[in-house]
């Protein structure tokens, strides 16, 4: 017979082996979960292990299983407790560098830059993988120097011959806006994969432009579907129409590449920047065909949010409304589109149909106050502002104070925006401010705007934007001393006012127009016709508003003036339009500052004069002008 003592022992083997079992099971669906991304199912495994008493047996791999779960599925807060359950001497390198990449893509780069840090101080060795997340965190954090640190702290430690290596170093770089230094690692690497191409070809889109772009392109061996979106992309984004549906048969029709929800996505975001509805029909209608029994509810968000920049709201809702299925972002994309319309009611209308079916997050409140501000519903955007965290559960985000004082502002309620703002949980931002700024300016408080400009020098001396309106205000206050005193100011500053851009699309390519433009090729017809117009629409009562040309000299005369607002971008690329299209075809403009005063009043008389409709799409909004009457009715 066995003594006690030889009892215990076999009973302590036997729950040493089940134990043992038991956690190497666990292992296995912890790893699934991590997998499969399955975060409910891994935390409640997570307090078994606890509840069984595994979290006390005596090896750490449970808990590297368990860091790595919760870094898969992004949260910070659990996969830290756990890495700091793990006892110093067990975190292995890949403890580190999981905990490091859950930081840099959760949003903390400058966590996983100090973990980093203190890895390298408990004299953990470093792999490639390390390195690669590393400069994952410092492209995200935008800090080249650390980036630039570690590229050599990975050639002292001899990861320049690995391509993974070099290939997120090449990725820092461009986020940094380093592209010669991309180039010299490029360069300098024996070995290069399709991947280290593609990300080199990503940098000089965007840093060198589609030229360089496209010699790179054509010195590729071999390409991806990357690399052709990049191309196709850039591209669109430049108006280069024609070129991009050369590649997009090249693509398709020659070398057979599949388009996937990726690749549509891409493109319509490219076409929704700039404007180009005609890749994104082309897209569209190809969608429809691949996609057979349901296009993808990505696509299909992706198509509404297009057209609704493109000013087609009308093709945006007729997408909308034949979705099978919509999730939040679906709903998001239309109510934005809308908003940018003006059509405050019917945001409104959509938003109650909306709480029936999904629940509304806190860019569905940002797209109603948006919607409310442009409409000039003020009760109701105050409601649902006032409501966001009582009835919604949603905090108010610096978003919606942008929202909630634009709207009161528009309306003239300043002395209510600027008790929002003071009252505000966070620190108002230049956005925040600089919005009650122009309402002071559209209202003629130049009391409040003094006190408003002090504040965003202080807080963001850079960005003399909030210079020049000011001086506008004096202007127009009479004080010339003043306004002339910081136009002064800023010229010894080397500071000029940002130019006004307006694009229009005709015969498949993108023509672009600066005030007094006169490089354009049809330059002298444009003239003519902007000559024919002015005096047209003078006859019909257009009245030049010179307060309208912002920053000009006092040594400027009417005449000057007069001429100046006469060659605004917006009209010169309504007079290309005129003259460049059929009789009765819609004109679409797509400019880069907030449409002025003036020409806004002459777009209305052109568009009765001329019977066309004139979409112009300005940094806030949609201005529709059709007969006469514009559909923001002049609140904007």
């Amino acid at each position: 017979m066995l003594n006690l003592d030889q009892n215990t022992s076999i009973l302590s083997f036997l729950m040493i082996c089940t134990l043992s079992l038991l956690s190497r099971h666990y292992r296995t669906l912890i790893r699934s979960c991590a997998q499969y991304l399955s975060l409910d199912v891994g935390t409640k495994l997570h307090a078994s292990i606890i509840t069984t008493g595994l979290a006390n047996f005596p090896n750490t791999y449970l808990r590297n299983a368990l860091l790595q779960m919760y870094a898969a599925c992004g949260c910070v807060l659990y996969a830290r407790k756990v890495f700091d359950e793990i006892p110093l001497s067990y975190k292995d390198t890949v403890d580190w560098t999981t905990l490091m990449g859950c930081y840099a893509r959760g949003g903390f780069p400058r966590d996983a830059l100090n973990l980093f840090a203190e890895m390298r101080r408990s004299d953990v060795l470093i792999d490639e993988f390390t390195m690669v997340t590393v400069f994952l965190a410092s492209a995200k954090l935008g800090c080249e120097e650390f980036g630039v640190q570690g590229h050599g702290c990975m050639v002292k430690m001899g990861f320049n011959s690995s391509v993974k290596a070099c290939n997120a170093v090449m990725d820092m770089y461009v986020k940094c806006g380093l592209i010669d230094e991309t180039r010299r690692v490029f360069k300098e690497m024996e070995e290069k994969s399709l991947v280290s191409w593609t990300v080199l070809l990503g940098g000089v889109v965007k840093w060198e432009g589609f030229e360089n772009a496209r010699l790179l392109f054509d010195q590729m061996v071999e390409r991806n579907k990357v690399a052709w979106t990049i191309m196709i992309t850039a591209y669109i984004e430049n108006g280069l129409t024609k070129e991009a549906f050369g590649l997009l048969r090249e693509m398709v029709f020659e070398c057979g590449f599949e388009l996937n929800f990726v690749t549509f996505c891409s493109w319509l975001s490219a076409c929704a920047q700039s404007g180009n509805v005609i890749v994104g029909k082309w897209v569209h209608v190809y969608a429809l065909k691949m996609m057979k029994h349901e296009m993808d509810i990505m696509v299909a968000t992706a198509l509404i949010n297009m057209y609704a920049k493109c000013g087609r709201i009308d093709d945006a809702f007729r997408v909308f409304k034949v979705m099978p299925r919509k999730n939040v972002i679906t709903w998001n994309a239309m109510l934005s589109g809308l908003a940018m319309q003006g059509k405050g009611d019917m945001v409104l209308d959509l938003f109650a149909l909306m709480i029936r079916e999904v629940k509304p997050d806190d860019v569905t409140f940002t797209a109603v106050l948006s919607a409310c501000s442009h409409s000039g519903l003020v009760d109701q955007g105050r409601h649902f502002f006032y409501s966001l965290e009582s009835k919604y559960g949603i905090k108010p985000s610096i978003e919606h104070y942008s929202c909630v004082v634009d709207l009161l502002g528009r309306a003239g309620h300043l002395e209510e925006a600027e008790s929002i703002i003071r009252g505000m949980a966070i620190p108002p931002n230049e956005v925040v401010l600089g919005s009650l700024l122009g309402s002071c300016s559209v209202h003629k408080n130049l009391k409040l705007g003094e006190c408003l400009m002090k504040e965003l020098v202080q807080r963001y001396p850079d960005n003399t934007e909030y210079h020049v309106l000011l001086s506008n205000m004096y202007s127009l206050a009479g004080k010339d001393d003043k306004a002339n005193s910081i136009r002064v100011a800023l010229r010894s500053r080397g500071v000029r006012k940002v130019p006004g851009m307006s694009s229009i699309y005709v015969g498949g390519q993108i023509h672009r127009f600066s005030a007094g433009d006169k490089l354009h090729l049809q330059s002298q017809e444009i003239y003519t016709m902007l000559d024919e117009m002015i005096r047209k629409i003078r006859l019909a009562g257009y009245v030049p508003d010179t307060a309208c040309q912002k920053f000009s000299g006092s040594d400027f005369g009417q005449e000057e003036k007069e001429q100046a607002l006469f060659s605004h971008s917006e009209k010169l690329a309504v007079c290309f339009g005129l003259i460049s299209t059929q009789a009765g075809t819609p004109l679409y403009i797509f400019k880069n500052l907030r449409i002025c005063q003036d020409c806004h009043s002459a777009m209305k008389i052109i568009s009765k004069l001329y019977n066309r409709e004139i979409v112009i799409r300005d940094r806030s909004r949609f201005h529709c002008f059709k007969l006469g009457s514009c559909s923001c009715s002049d609140y904007w």
